[in-house]
């Protein structure tokens, strides 16, 4: 009994790194969509997004299912709880890379990116990643150094949010209503992201120690 709720445990955090996983092929397909305008690209973003969903069906029944038959306590039940809770974070970070897919998609052969804030964005569709990909190491590798990185990274985004609506306010971009308008939802979507990638961190931090940061 006891080798069954162990590999339903290893089962669990194996979907959640195959979700995060996932969720950074999206968001780097989706800022390298709304950065050149390819809406092909975009449409793979779109689509992944109900693969996305239905892992975190999967996962969430299976969380409730460990709960259920198993009683888990101490560490493990912390794994069960911080898993709930991470499936839910990573669907949202699926949920934010399509939505900067979408914007790519609805613009084409138009940019999404209004002038003046092309390196602005490039830099945060980097950071994204760069975090998307931490978030897979975090998962897979289960190092609390890696939290600590989520977050620095988080800063550096928040900061170039912050410019975002500092350059709109100005005279260095040079766009209509409909490209401000993308321009700041392009712009909260990737700032989303990185707050839910910091979640997932929160709940890693959950998960070792008991206690959330």
């Amino acid at each position: 009994m006891r080798a069954v709720f162990q590999q339903s445990l290893s089962e669990l955090q194996e979907r959640l790194a195959l979700m995060a996983e996932l969720v950074e092929a999206s968001i780097s397909e989706a800022t390298t969509a709304f950065g050149s305008s390819d809406a092909e690209l975009a449409e793979n973003v779109i689509e992944r997004s109900d693969e996305v969903d239905a892992l975190a069906l999967a996962l969430d029944e299976l969380a409730f299912d460990i709960l259920l038959r198993q009683s888990p306590v101490a560490s493990d039940l912390r794994l069960v709880v911080a898993s709930l809770r991470m499936s839910s974070e990573l669907e949202r970070m699926s949920d934010l890379a399509e939505h900067i897919a979408e914007l790519a998609r609805y613009r084409y052969p138009d940019s999404a990116i209004p002038k003046g804030l092309r390196k602005t964005f490039t830099k945060m569709g980097a950071l994204d990643v760069e975090m998307a990909e931490a978030v897979v190491r975090l998962l897979r590798e289960q190092d609390p150094a890696i939290i600590l990185e989520i977050r620095d990274l988080e800063d550096d985004l928040d900061k170039l949010h912050a410019k975002v609506f500092t350059k709109m306010l100005s005279d260095k971009v040079n766009a209509d209503a409909l490209g401000l308008v993308d321009a700041t939802l392009a712009s909260r979507y990737h700032e989303r992201f990185g707050d839910h990638a910091v979640g997932v961190s929160r709940q890693m931090q959950f998960f070792f120690s008991g206690e959330i940061a």
